[in-house]
């Protein structure tokens, strides 16, 4: 693992859980912040959710939530509005990223 990556989970050890930020529509913007999570929300259906991969790459990162969708996760807020995700995010291509979402925070797979 590079430096910038071992700062990457270093932060987020110590920074605030992540928090889920709902944009009207059935698509992402094309800027995703930093360290949140984007839900894509048309009337009363939910999307997808984007975020930036949090290892560091730059990647944008779309994870579709309809049912009709395969692949697609599931997104559960718990009762302090903290996002978790299922199943895991596994890049495939790219940086090869494997995480899950657990209550606004990453948990590397080892």
């Amino acid at each position: 693992m590079n430096a910038k990556g071992l700062l990457l989970r270093l932060i987020e050890i110590v920074a605030p859980a992540r928090r889920l930020q709902i944009v009207s529509g059935d698509s992402l913007p094309l800027k995703l912040p930093f360290r949140g999570l984007v839900l894509a929300r048309d009337q009363d259906e939910d999307w997808c959710v984007g975020l930036r991969c949090p290892c560091g790459c730059g990647r944008n990162i779309e994870l579709l939530l309809i049912k009709e969708a395969a692949p697609h996760w599931d997104l559960v807020l718990d009762q302090r509005g903290r996002p978790s995700l299922t199943p895991s995010v596994w890049l495939r291509d790219g940086c090869q990223s494997h995480f899950w979402f657990r209550h606004g925070r990453v948990h590397w797979c080892p």
